[in-house]
């Protein structure tokens, strides 16, 4: 995984690089071997960490700059940086991320959603300072400390209502199909595995909609039918021709962030919430 990421982040000699997640100091040491230490500028959120980091390159005889903060805020008084890096994943990315990187600069990060595990993404500064690029592959990371969600609450079973579903839910695992479902149902949270030896999706709303689906038949709950949603949108996804993850890519702007398909103009809309019939 580091590999991949340093790979996609393109650092050469001389290059400015923020990491963001010292963690024990090895990706550091790496940056350092190449940029040289006095390019390097890494933080640690955690106070234990970083001293043992601190202490790991001070062996290697590297003294890069070391900060302990938050990493959302990076590192300002540095800026700008030719790269950035961020071992840890990211829900979005913060506005002062992406204000000190340089024009031109590229920005790596696993990104995480309520929808999908991880995926890596490679962002470009554009001229008009928006950042723009690709997935490149498929990292579960632990989610920037300012970044994690609180559990949701279990459903109303009492409005329980199930039916048969020709959606088996390994249709759904593909990295692809998560990042076109998390665009058009945003805030909607999916996860899968096994229940007594049978594939299940688990799909949860904020509203209390929820859906079970496994082994043919699908039991949905709460105002929305979820799994109606994601039926059409996998059937949308089947249309396009399945695409895989680096046809999927992400724009940042100062108003936000939206993912799109083949090319930045092609932005991912989300559904409009369909609601639960009974049944």
């Amino acid at each position: 995984m580091a590999a991949r990421q340093l790979s996609a982040l393109g650092v050469r000699p001389g290059h400015r690089v923020l990491e963001i997640g010292t963690a024990t100091g090895y990706v550091t040491a790496l940056l350092c071997r190449r940029v040289g230490e006095e390019n390097v500028f890494s933080v640690e959120i955690d106070g234990s960490l970083g001293a043992q980091a601190r202490a790991n390159l001070d062996t290697e005889g590297l003294h890069p700059t070391l900060q302990v903060t938050d990493g959302a805020m990076g590192l300002a008084d540095h800026a700008p940086y030719d790269r950035i890096l961020a071992p840890c994943a990211l829900r979005e990315v913060p506005t002062s991320l992406a204000g000190q990187l340089a024009p031109g600069g590229v920005l790596v990060a696993p990104m995480t959603d309520v929808f999908y595990g991880g995926a890596t993404v490679r962002l470009a500064r554009q001229d008009n300072g928006d950042l723009s690029g690709r997935f490149f592959h498929g990292a579960s990371y632990m989610p920037m400390r300012s970044h994690r969600l609180e559990k949701l609450g279990p459903p109303d079973t009492t409005t329980a209502r199930r039916r048969e579903t020709n959606l088996a839910p390994e249709r759904l695992y593909p990295l692809g199909f998560a990042l076109y479902g998390s665009a058009c149902l945003p805030g909607v949270r999916m996860t899968h595995g096994f229940h007594q030896d049978v594939r299940t999706v688990w799909l949860q709303a904020e509203d209390g909609s929820a859906a079970v689906a496994g082994g043919g038949t699908v039991t949905v709950y709460g105002p929305r039918d979820l799994w109606a949603e994601v039926e059409e949108i996998e059937s949308e996804y089947a249309d396009r021709g399945r695409p895989d993850t680096a046809s999927f890519g992400m724009t940042v702007t100062s108003h936000g962030q939206h993912l799109w398909l083949d090319a930045p103009a092609e932005v991912i809309s989300a559904k409009s919430p369909r609601e639960a019939a009974s049944l």
